[in-house]
C-alpha cells in the first residue's frame, strides 16, 4: 500500500479515538524508573470539569515507555493532558530526551544546521509558511523563551532584533552562550533581565508550559508596554489530527500539556492581559510529513529513528508540499490547519 492509500484510509483516526475511550492512568518512566504524576485537575482556564477526549496516546518521538490520556474542559473546551506531570519531572526529561541532549557531528545535524543558516531554508519557509517567524524583521529587544541550542537567535539577530534567550536545558543554553548569546537558565518567573522586551517569541513552546498562564502572566511581566508576543503551537482542531487519530506527531506527549483550539488560545491570552491581533492558520508539510512517518513506523516504547533520516524527511516533505498542497490550503482556510500563529499585544 503507498503512503496516499494509508493517510487517506486513517481519515477515520477520530472516530476510532472515540469508539476506544476508556479510563487510563498515564505514567512516565525515564531511565527505566517510573514517574507519579499528579491526579486530573480541573480545567486550567475556566475550572470547569474535564472528560477524556482522547487516550491510549504514546510517545511517537522518542519511545519513552507509558500511555497517556488527553481530557476536554465540559466548559470550555480546552484541552490538557491528563494527568499533568510536575516541572521537575518534565525537566528531567527534557535533559534525558529532548532538545539538544549533545547530538553533533552527525549527517543529520550536519544538514539539517546547513539549511537552517542557508537562503534555501528562507525561501522554503516563505512558501510553506514560517511558524517560527524566521521572516520577520525589526529592530528592538527580542526574548526567543525556550531557544534551545540558539539556531533561531541567529535568524532573529539577522533579522535585526537584539535577540536573546531562555532555556531550561543546560548544555544546550551553553552553546547558544558559546555562539555569543545571552541565554537565561531556569524559570521563566525568576528571570530579570536589565531592561524590558519589545518582542517575546513563544514558538512550540506555550504547550508545553505546566501552567499556560503563569507563563503568559510572566511573559508580560518582561515586555515594554507596547511590547508584543508572537505564538506558534499546534491546533487542537487540526484536520490532521482527525485524520492519524493517536499518531498525530503534535499529541508529543509526555511533552505536550495543553492543546490550543483558537477560541481557548484567545480566551486565555485575554485572561493573561493580552489582546489578540492577529489569529492564522499553517499547515507545514514537515509536520504532515512527521505524521505520516510516526503513523508508518511508531511503536510503543520504541524511538521512531525514521524521523531523523535525512533522506526520508526531505523526500516526504517534498512530496506533501507538491501534491497535498491544495489539501494544506483549504483546510488552513476552513480554521482546521496544523498550526496557530498568534500575534498578540499587552493590554493598556
Amino acid at each position: 500500500m503507498d503512503i496516499s492509500s494509508r493517510l487517506w484510509r486513517s481519515a477515520a483516526g477520530r472516530k476510532v479515538m472515540q469508539t476506544s475511550l476508556h479510563p487510563a492512568t498515564a505514567h512516565i518512566r525515564a531511565k527505566g524508573s517510573a514517574s507519579a504524576l499528579a491526579g486530573r485537575s480541573s480545567c486550567a482556564l475556566c475550572s470547569g470539569p474535564t472528560e477524556t477526549s482522547a487516550s491510549g496516546l504514546f510517545d511517537t518521538r522518542f519511545g519513552i515507555p507509558g500511555s497517556f490520556e488527553v481530557g476536554r474542559c465540559l466548559h470550555c473546551g480546552l484541552e490538557q493532558m491528563s494527568p499533568k506531570p510536575s516541572a521537575h519531572k518534565l525537566k528531567n526529561l527534557y535533559e534525558h530526551y529532548y532538545n539538544f541532549s549533545g547530538e553533533h557531528g552527525t549527517l543529520y545535524t550536519r544538514l539539517r544546521e546547513g539549511f537552517f543558516s542557508s537562503r534555501l531554508y528562507r525561501g522554503w519557509i516563505r512558501l510553506d509558511g514560517d511558524i517560527s517567524f524566521h521572516t520577520r524583521r525589526g529592530i528592538g529587544r527580542l526574548l526567543d523563551i525556550g531557544c534551545n541550542e540558539g539556531r533561531t537567535l541567529k535568524n532573529y539577530k539577522r533579522n535585526g532584533f537584539q535577540a536573546e534567550g531562555t532555556e531550561l536545558n543546560e548544555t544546550a543554553a551553553a552553546v547558544a552562550r558559546a555562539a555569543g548569546f545571552t541565554v537565561f537558565t531556569g524559570p521563566l518567573e525568576n528571570f530579570t533581565p536589565a531592561g524590558s522586551y519589545d518582542v517575546a517569541v513563544l514558538s512550540n513552546v506555550l504547550e508545553h508550559a505546566v501552567d499556560p498562564q503563569a507563563m503568559l502572566q510572566s511573559v508580560g511581566r518582561l515586555l515594554k508596554a507596547d511590547g508584543q508576543v508572537w505564538i506558534s503551537c499546534p491546533n487542537s482542531q487540526s484536520r490532521l489530527r482527525s485524520i492519524f487519530g493517536r499518531f498525530w506527531i503534535n499529541w508529543h506527549v509526555p511533552f505536550h500539556i495543553t492543546y490550543f483550539s483558537p477560541s481557548t488560545l484567545r480566551r486565555l491570552l485575554e485572561e493573561s492581559g493580552f489582546v489578540c491581533l492577529e489569529i492564522r492558520h499553517i499547515t507545514p508539510a514537515l509536520w504532515a510529513a512527521s505524521s505520516i512517518i510516526a503513523r508508518l513506523f511508531a511503536q510503543p516504547g520504541k524511538p521512531t529513528k525514521q524521523l531523523r533520516n535525512p533522506l526520508l524527511i526531505f523526500g516526504l516533505v517534498s512530496a506533501c508540499r507538491v501534491f497535498f498542497f491544495p489539501f494544506f490550503y483549504w483546510i488552513n482556510r476552513v480554521g482546521q490547519g496544523d498550526c496557530l500563529i498568534v500575534v498578540a499585544a499587552k493590554a493598556d
